[in-house]
Formats: structure tokens, C-alpha cells, sequence
């Protein structure tokens, strides 16, 4: 449940060998402020075992998908935005602007969010 990649920043912050500003930590999956936020409130949630992004869950990969909704719904939750309205959002592929291959959940919250985001 611990493959990690060595080359793989979000692999780093899960191990504690980058440094992140973590907010949240469950059995699976690990939440941290995003560097480069788009809302008051924007965490990433990724999973503790790498995962390349959505577009390659399979099967095997259900618990720690239901891990990252749950531990997401935690952050919500703890930052506050859960009563008011939050998103959730997966980017797959650099179309979508994933810079990072390692499967990642924003939380997005803290005021009205527009649509499309970003």
C-alpha cells in the first residue's frame, strides 16, 4: 500500500521527505495546502500509495478512492466550507493541466466558485 515513487513530488510530501503544509492525514490518504491556491480554501488530497491519476483506477483502487472523498469531506469539514458549498475537483492529463502525475482531489471553497474553474 506504500509504492511510492521516488521522482514524484506528491510521493515526497505523503513520505515527509518535502515539506507541505499538511492539514489532514487518514489511513490512505494524505491533504495538504495546494501552493498555488485558486480559493481561500484549496487542499489537495492524494493517496498514500501512487496512483497515476483518475483516468488509470482500476478495481483494486476502490478503498483508497473512497478514502480521498472521505478524508475530502473531512477537510471541508475542518476548514469550514462543508455547510457553505465546496468543490471537488480531478484534473487527468495535461489538456486538463495535471502537473503532477500522481492522482490528486482539490477541495475548493471559501467563496462562490465560478464555472468553468480555473
Amino acid at each position: 500500500m506504500t509504492d511510492t515513487f521516488d521522482d514524484c513530488v506528491f510521493c515526497g510530501i505523503v513520505s515527509g521527505s518535502i515539506p507541505a503544509d499538511v492539514v489532514f492525514r487518514s489511513g490512505h490518504s494524505v491533504a495538504f495546502r495546494d501552493l498555488n491556491p485558486q480559493a481561500p480554501v484549496h487542499v489537495l488530497v492524494v493517496p498514500i500509495r501512487h496512483i497515476q491519476d483518475a483516468g488509470t483506477l482500476g478495481s483494486t483502487d476502490s478503498e483508497a478512492l473512497l478514502d480521498l472523498f472521505m478524508t475530502a469531506r473531512q477537510v471541508a469539514d475542518n476548514e469550514g466550507v462543508a455547510e457553505g458549498g465546496f468543490r471537488l475537483l480531478f484534473n487527468v492529463g495535461e489538456d486538463a493541466q495535471n502537473s503532477v502525475p500522481h492522482l490528486h482531489l482539490h477541495v475548493l471553497g471559501g467563496r462562490k466558485l465560478g464555472w468553468p474553474p480555473g
